[in-house]
């Protein structure tokens, strides 16, 4: 390659850099196939239910107002039915006052207290090499309303149609609701319907229940089928929520995190308790307080998880310039007092080598998981570059040297990927140390080299200067 250390250093770091290039290609070939598996999950979760989210039980009761107007009509002969006319045939009219009923915004009522226990049982649905968890959860709501709020929601001439106030309970889709649902008070059923038409968007279910004040605790029983996500609005005055389920990796979600969880092998167990102070929603008025209540007061869980492995692989080819510059110094170290130096053909074929690894490794992933790849890819690797320094590079005994430090590096990058949140820390020292050994190991490296020391530099060093 190059006679002068310096320039082998300066032409090494060039050829590191080159190794951005399939670097990013291979990142876009896990993104790609990270948007594939996104796609196959929404196709698989939309098909099941989709992520639930219940909101309610809103209790919507008509409102209306009697308004007098003032009106001007023609006058008519009480006689002939006939239009009264003036000396010029011009109709004569006359005023009178009319009376009619009109509809007012209804008012919203939420329940005063609301108990809400939701068993969760998970499965694993696969489409092609793709495996998606989806759920199926039995949830019970107890609760019961309070009147009183209404009145300070009504204005002075209006009136309230108690008798025709309807219950609404809104989740994320109908379709994934399974089995009967049930609405009871004091066991008598309450028939229940879909809301028509989806109405403003928001799909879910609606019972005639007539006057709440004379109904008492009721008790709504259902049973949903869903993925990704369950969550439910705090929308009682006082709302308690316990999530069980079979889960092992939960995450949770939403406005509130859990008073308390218990996680283990068998599950999760989560409790939440939420006074209505901690909400912005009032428990009666006159404007619709479901979007506030789904996107501001909801509590839930996320079944998924998390850092899969085409995110690790993505951070992978991330940290793959750092892992092809430390192998290519430590070629340049081992073989800088060789007759036959490395050259760059052989230097782009181990940084080549080391790309393909994350693709390598995201391949057996898909098939046999990440841990088992990763473990079938590193050595692999680590194989391949140290039979080639054997062979191609003559390295003999120094082979040893780079194979140990490749299975160092992989043993490291391993566990940057398997822990996020130390994965800066790890990488950064890991950099700091392999700079500081370079800058040790090269203290005493003459970087001008034969090309600066030679015979022709001697000669010019030793010329007279040329007369002015």
């Amino acid at each position: 390659m190059f006679r002068s250390p310096g320039l082998r250093f300066i032409a090494v770091g060039v050829l590191a850099l080159l190794m951005f290039i399939p670097l990013n290609l291979v990142s876009g070939i896990v993104e790609d196939r990270a948007g594939y598996s996104r796609g196959t999950i929404e196709s698989v979760s939309r098909d099941w239910g989709g992520p639930q989210l219940f909101s309610g039980p809103l209790v919507v009761i008509p409102v209306t107002e009697e308004v007098t107007y003032d009106r001007r009509r023609e006058a008519v002969d009480a006689v002939s039915a006939l239009t009264l006319r003036d000396d010029k045939g011009n109709p004569v009219f006359e005023q009178f006052k009319e009376t009619v009923t009109e509809t007012r915004a209804p008012v919203y009522l939420y329940p005063d207290r609301l108990d809400i226990a939701v068993d969760v049982t998970t499965t694993r649905r696969h489409r092609g090499i793709f495996e998606v968890p989806v759920y199926t959860a039995a949830m019970q709501m107890q609760f019961h309303y309070d009147a009183a709020p209404v009145a300070a929601t009504l204005g002075e001439k209006e009136e309230i149609h108690w008798q025709d106030a309807a219950l609404r309970v809104f989740l994320g889709s109908n379709h994934a609701l399974r089995g009967e649902a049930e609405l009871d008070t004091g066991g008598r059923p309450l028939p229940l319907e879909p809301i028509a038409g989806a109405e403003n968007g928001q799909s879910g279910i609606v019972a005639r229940v007539g006057d709440p004040r004379a109904l008492g605790a009721l008790t709504l029983k259902l049973t949903v089928n869903g993925a990704q996500s369950i969550a439910v609005g705090a929308t009682g005055r006082t709302t308690r929520l316990t999530i069980r389920s079979d889960w092992t990796d939960p995450g949770f979600t939403g406005t509130f995190l859990p008073d308390s969880s218990d996680i283990s092998q068998a599950g999760f167990t989560a409790d939440w308790t939420v006074p209505h102070l901690a909400r912005s929603l009032p428990q009666a008025g006159r404007s619709d307080p479901e979007p506030v209540a789904r996107s501001a007061a909801t509590m839930g869980v996320r079944f998924a998880t998390p850092n899969d492995f085409y995110q690790k692989a993505w951070r992978a080819s991330r940290y793959g310039i750092l892992f092809i510059t430390l192998t290519f110094l430590t070629i340049l170290l081992l073989d800088r007092t060789s007759v036959r130096p490395a050259y760059p053909v052989q230097y782009l074929m181990v940084g080549l080598a080391q790309s393909v690894f994350t693709l390598l490794m995201v391949a057996y992933a898909e098939q046999i998981g990440f841990g088992a790849a990763y473990l079938l890819a590193a050595t692999a690797t680590v194989l391949l570059i140290t039979l080639f320094a054997a062979s191609a590079l003559r390295f003999g005994r120094r082979t040893w040297g780079l194979g140990g430090l490749l299975g160092l590096v992989y043993g490291i990058l391993y566990l940057i990927l398997k822990s996020e949140d130390y994965a800066l820390l790890a990488g950064s020292t890991l950099a700091f140390a392999a700079l500081a050994v370079t800058m040790w190991l090269t203290r005493n490296e003459d970087w001008h080299g034969p090309e600066r020391t030679g015979s022709w530099w001697r000669k010019k060093q030793q010329a007279p200067p040329e007369p002015a």
